[in-house]
């Protein structure tokens, strides 16, 4: 069983600046919820029960979101206001929180390789928060790890995307095996559009083999001068790891990039359309 989710959470959020110079952006709200909850939410219903955040320096409102605050819930005790807690206390009863600090920002294979000593020798979940996923029936983490289950190695969610748009993530060409799921031949870090293997993009998605920290730990800076994931990945896909490659599924949902003004303001609407008021 895959019980662990690793949550990198220590970038800076600039692009919604000034509202994250002081609040961490993963604590933004999609109507009354921050994005990191939902991320959270996500992971238990996949079947996780320790979630490990790979935080910074001004993060601490994440770790506060997930504890006791004694005076405000004095404040409110008996009142109707307190139902507004019963989705976050649910979270808290249902799950144990990990923290570890990402001093120096390398790239999200640095920040997966931070939580190693969290995660220990299984396999486990990363979610990146910025990708608000949503699916009625199974979120999509769930998903993945019903063909985890199955296949037994790596996994990345990948969703087709503009050419023109490739530079924004990282991309695979693969070999189909069953509908919607690709065993990956090639992974390429933000290429141009000139330039990339296919337009199927990974998103913040991921169940990864433990093997996967080792490879980390020998992968030389890549793009932007930082340890890619992208890179560790495609290493494991040829052999590098146990030796079971790297898959990548389609997966059924939609997606937010809430990292983005336009897919943040998009999150927000469609949840306070079709889900909050339905």
């Amino acid at each position: 069983m895959i019980t662990k989710c690793l949550f990198p959470v220590a970038g800076y959020g600039t692009r919604f600046l000034p509202a994250t110079k002081a609040v961490p952006k993963e604590m933004l709200p999609i109507v009354d919820k921050p994005l990191v909850q939902y991320g959270v939410e996500e992971a238990i219903d996949a079947g996780i029960t320790d979630a490990v955040f790979v935080t910074g320096r001004g993060k601490s409102a994440i770790e506060n979101h997930f504890d006791r605050n004694y005076e405000l819930e004095d404040q409110i005790n008996g009142s109707s206001k307190e139902d507004y807690l019963a989705g976050i206390r649910e979270v808290m009863d249902r799950c144990s929180f990990g923290y570890t600090r990402q001093v120096e920002m390398k790239g999200l294979g640095h920040a997966i390789l931070k939580g190693k000593s969290l995660i220990g020798n299984e396999p486990f979940g990363v979610i990146l928060v910025d990708d608000l996923c949503y699916n009625e029936d199974q979120e999509v983490l769930a998903q993945m790890v019903e063909l985890y289950k199955k296949h037994q190695c790596s996994i990345v969610a990948i969703e087709e995307v503009p050419m023109d748009q490739t530079e924004k993530y990282g991309v695979i060409a693969g070999e189909p095996i069953e509908e919607g799921l690709y065993r990956i031949t090639d992974m390429v870090e933000k290429p141009k559009p000139e330039d990339a293997p296919s337009n199927l993009a990974i998103i913040g998605r991921y169940l990864l083999t433990p093997d996967i920290f080792e490879i980390i730990e020998n992968t030389p800076p890549g793009k932007n001068n930082e340890i890619q994931i992208t890179d560790a990945l495609l290493t494991q896909a040829r052999g590098g790891g146990e030796g079971k490659g790297v898959l990548a599924y389609k997966f059924k949902g939609k997606r937010f990039d809430c990292g983005s003004m336009d897919g943040f303001v998009e999150a927000t609407n469609f949840y306070y359309n079709e889900v909050y008021k339905s």
